[in-house]
């Protein structure tokens, strides 16, 4: 790495005054006058699924935050950053963040689980901020370049080697009400490896058979016959390959112009992302399992993508996941979002995207896939839901207008995040054991 290319990635770790310097004009009237009183947290869905935090005040205002599923987050929360807070000022944000990272050292605060409750509650702080101050978040994190941010949604044909499933698939894609213009779609093999036993000689296999590259060649031709020249399509991966399959993927792919290819290989960073990233046809995108400015910073500065993806709700928070778009940035990377998680989370993270100035797309994942399980009972992680998941997903907040329009996730308007958890709704999906902000 050269010299200048490492102080510019070095500078870039540091907060702008262009993003704190208005946060802390706007908060300087309140400053030492509201003090935190409690922090509650509760899961939701089912065990290990989504945990609600709420953060009280004695002005009697709450914010409320979501923090991305796992088990041991609620255990954190309470067991941790419960006392960081207490009796704190809640628009010190930075501060109790860098408090709750040095509180949690020893459980390992440089990513997983610590860093992850961590988010949900820097969240809380956030939508607090904004209720305290009377403004939207988005205008908190250094003002917002848009008023809606680019969705895509999660989800595959049934049968992407079958074209009429393909194109069955794509009407309900094009006639959804939130008007998607953008899927990600999962990659196949012969022989799925998720669906593999421990033993099969198969289920640690990081490699493509000719046949597995045929099939994705023929499967991705067909979604972008069903959908369009027009339509937006990412090629979704888990980590699973090594860098020579990885490669072979995004040439087999490359003729229906993805808009990506994600998380093709293993998340920790290597020399071999920088040669892939090179050398594919197709941007190479990751980030989903990164925490910090530091997990994302070696794939920034060498060049380890083409497009970063940070996961908001889990990798650190809002102003934590701004400064990662701000590294990014120098770089001219552009930023996407990685989101499986419920509507307040989901929200909160649109606000810090809305604050972004080069951001590509967030992610809606409503799945299971639609069509003809559309009328069965599903889990999610933010709880059980019947047809539609968007419709239960709205159902998840209380909100003023819909959440996503036009293919984009509306940023509300109103102070904080501008949505809060729904009292009927959250009570009737509460994980087994749970108590209302018990």
């Amino acid at each position: 790495m050269k010299r200048r290319e490492l102080l510019q990635g070095i500078a870039a770790l540091v907060p702008t005054s262009s993003v704190l310097g208005h946060y802390t004009a706007l908060a300087a009237p309140l400053r030492k006058k509201v003090k935190i009183t409690d922090l509650k947290a509760m899961v939701v869905g089912k065990p290990g699924g989504n945990t609600l935090v709420r953060i009280d005040t004695d002005a009697g205002i709450s914010g409320y935050g979501e923090a991305y599923w796992g088990f041991g987050i609620k255990d954190v929360m309470l067991g941790y950053l419960r006392d960081t807070v207490m009796g704190q000022d809640p628009l010190d944000i930075d501060p109790l963040y860098t408090q709750m990272i040095l509180r949690t050292g020893g459980a390992g605060a440089i990513g997983g689980v610590t860093v992850t409750a961590i988010s949900g509650v820097e969240i809380a702080l956030w939508d607090l901020a904004g209720k305290l101050l009377g403004v939207p978040v988005c205008k908190l994190l250094g003002g917002q370049y848009r008023t809606g941010v680019k969705a895509y949604l999660t989800t595959s044909p049934a049968d992407f080697l079958d074209p009429a499933s393909c194109s069955e698939w794509a009407a309900m894609v094009k006639e959804h009400r939130y008007g998607f213009e953008a899927v990600k779609t999962d990659i196949r093999r012969a022989a799925d490896p998720y669906g593999l036993v421990p033993g099969d000689p198969r289920f640690n296999s990081r490699q493509l058979s000719l046949h597995d590259l045929e099939i994705n060649a023929k499967g991705f031709a067909n979604v972008r016959e069903a959908l369009g020249d027009r339509f937006e399509i990412a090629v979704h991966c888990h980590w699973e390959l090594d860098m020579s399959d990885a490669l072979n993927l995004a040439r087999a792919v490359a003729p229906i112009r993805p808009m990506w290819l994600e998380d093709p290989m293993d998340p920790d960073f290597s020399e071999s992302w920088v040669k892939l990233t090179e050398e594919s046809p197709v941007p190479i995108l990751t980030g989903e399992n990164l925490y910090t400015r530091r997990g994302f910073m070696p794939f920034i500065v060498h060049q380890g993508c083409k497009i970063v993806q940070i996961d908001i709700p889990k990798s650190g928070g809002l102003l934590e996941s701004k400064k990662i778009a701000d590294l990014a940035d120098i770089f001219n990377i552009p930023v996407s979002a990685h989101n499986a998680i419920g509507p307040l989370g989901a929200i909160a993270s649109a606000h810090c995207a809305a604050a972004i100035r080069d951001f590509k797309a967030h992610e809606l994942a409503l799945s299971p896939s639609l069509g003809p399980n559309a009328s069965k009972t599903h889990e999610l992680t933010w709880g059980f839901y019947q047809g539609d998941p968007s419709v239960a997903w709205e159902q998840f907040v209380l909100h003023d207008g819909p959440l996503v329009k036009d293919g984009r996730i509306q940023v509300p308007d109103k102070p904080g995040l501008g949505v809060e958890p729904n009292p009927d709704y959250v009570r009737a999906h509460l994980a087994p054991g749970e108590i209302w902000w018990g």
